[in-house]
Order: C-alpha cells, then sequence, then structure tokens
C-alpha cells in the first residue's frame, strides 16, 4: 500500500482529472489546462531547490530500503511528487470545492506515503505542499 500511495496515486490523480474533464464533464477544460501548468511549474520550482540545495534522503542516510517504484536519487528537499498533488489539487479546488477536497486528501496520503517510504523527511513534504 505505501508503494501504491508513494509512487502511483499522484498519476492516477491526473488521470481522474481526465476522466473528470473528458467522460464526467464536471471539470471544464480551462480547469485542467490550470491545473497541469500550476503542476508543471510546482514541478520546476522542486527541481530547481533540489539543484541548489541538494539534501540526502532517509533511506541513504538511514540505509534503509525505498519503498518506491523507482529509486529517487535527486535532493530531498522539497518533494516534488508532493509539490505536484498539492499544485493539482490547490488548482482544482479553486474552481470545484468536492472534487478538490477529495484531491487534497489524497494529496496528503501522497505526502504521508513519501515518508513512509523512506524517501522524505516531514520537512521535504511540507516544502512540497507549500
Amino acid at each position: 500500500m505505501i508503494t501504491f500511495f508513494a509512487s502511483i496515486l499522484i498519476w492516477l490523480m491526473f488521470f481522474g482529472l481526465i476522466v473528470l474533464w473528458v467522460i464526467d464533464g464536471k471539470i471544464k477544460k480551462e480547469t485542467v489546462l490550470h491545473a497541469l501548468f500550476a503542476s508543471l511549474v510546482a514541478w520546476g520550482i522542486s527541481e530547481l531547490i533540489k539543484y541548489i540545495f541538494p539534501t540526502l534522503r532517509p533511506f541513504q542516510v538511514d540505509n534503509l530500503i525505498p519503498l518506491t517504484s523507482t529509486v529517487p536519487w535527486d535532493g530531498a528537499f522539497p518533494s516534488g511528487h508532493t509539490a505536484l498533488a498539492f499544485a493539482l489539487s490547490v488548482t482544482i479546488l479553486k474552481h470545484d470545492r468536492k472534487v478538490g477536497i477529495l484531491y487534497l486528501i489524497m494529496a496528503g496520503l501522497v505526502g504521508i506515503a513519501r515518508i513512509m517510504a523512506h524517501v522524505h523527511y516531514p520537512i521535504d513534504i511540507i516544502g512540497g505542499a507549500i
């Protein structure tokens, strides 16, 4: 379950966005574009911070096995997965409150799972969410 929430849930969130737009019609094209743009900006900023201030991940420091589908070797702070998930969620929340709250819960699950998977510290998740 940890691997699912830490590695796969973020992709299902993006897939869900497309489903809500194309199949359900609950979300408009404008919302999808805003969410994708916000996610791209959040990812870019998190990667820039990781590049400028590289930090070790918990599994590297504590000699643990990361419980993710791939082994990340870039810096830990901030969490790129969490940044993507929260950018997507907050954008959706601004357009549709009910769906946005569901997405915020999923974003929180992504962040918590990244800690449990030994790839992030809590401060990495907080930084990504901000």
